[in-house]
């Protein structure tokens, strides 16, 4: 039996494609999850950043792994479908949680999101994993953009900084390079969004999104997870987010005691 929320096409459409929308995935904690994000931006984490250069305009916030002390996060975690609906798309026994992410722009931000795969920058490989992207605000223009099937492209993407757009490793023969899918006629796929609705996505897929130059702001709220065939991986440099002193090996499944498992079927 699938979640509620999903049908047996959205799953086969997450294997094919790598990317579904998933409606109202967190419609009932929308609230919590704006203080959260206040509460974040209020008191930043180790690894906030803001990305833009002197001179652009708007503000581009963005930070991660700030769900063990921020109480909001933790309780959507725990009480909404989230865990439940990514076994399923998945297809795994198990769910565990590998971090959180929160992006915010601010009205009149031009500067669009670069397009990147976030997987090259985890030190997690595996098939079954996915990232959901939740605005907390309606979007349309600034919603997620992502390229159909990337995930199963033959060479990874080579993952770089967003503010200094240099490659984020040294063998960058081992990726290929950022492409530009708008130009080169890729599948892209977004939706507009209401508050609470996510796109659900594998860390392999292809994703951007377009600037924020309307009105309103685009709060938007991200949980990345692994299942079952999750491992650590070595890379060839520090990973995004870094995860100091965590004495894992190649191919050891993610430590429970860092990574919970919330979802046992």
């Amino acid at each position: 039996m699938t979640h509620p929320l999903l049908t047996q096409s959205d799953i086969d459409t997450y294997q094919r494609d790598g990317v579904v929308v998933i409606r109202g995935l967190f419609a009932d904690h929308v609230e919590a999850l704006r203080t959260g994000v206040e509460r974040n931006m209020n008191a930043p984490g180790p690894y906030a950043a803001e990305n833009l250069k002197d001179g652009e305009s708007g503000r581009f916030f963005d930070d991660y792994c700030n769900w063990q002390r921020i109480p909001e996060f933790r309780a959507v975690i725990a009480e909404s479908p989230v865990a439940e609906v990514a076994a399923d798309l998945m297809r795994s026994d198990t769910v565990q949680l590998f971090h959180d992410h929160v992006l915010v722009k601010e009205p009149g931000t031009s500067k669009p999101t670069p397009w990147h795969s976030d997987g090259p920058y985890y030190f997690v490989e595996g098939q079954q994993t996915v990232s959901f992207w939740s605005p907390l605000d309606p979007v349309a223009d600034a919603s997620l953009r992502c390229v159909a099937g990337s995930h199963l492209w033959p060479k990874p993407v080579l993952p770089t900084r967003w503010l200094a757009e240099t490659a984020f490793y040294p063998n960058e023969d081992d990726y290929m390079a950022v492409p530009d899918p708008d130009a080169e006629g890729m599948k892209v796929v977004e939706w507009p969004m209401a508050p609470g609705d996510a796109v659900a996505f594998n860390y392999s897929i292809l994703h951007g999104a377009r600037g924020n130059e309307t009105a309103a702001r685009r709060r938007a709220f991200s949980l990345r997870l692994v299942g079952d065939d999750a491992r650590y991986t070595e890379r060839p440099g520090p990973t995004s987010p870094p995860f100091p002193g965590h004495e894992m090996v190649q191919g050891q499944k993610l430590r429970e005691d860092w990574f919970p498992v919330i979802w046992p079927r």
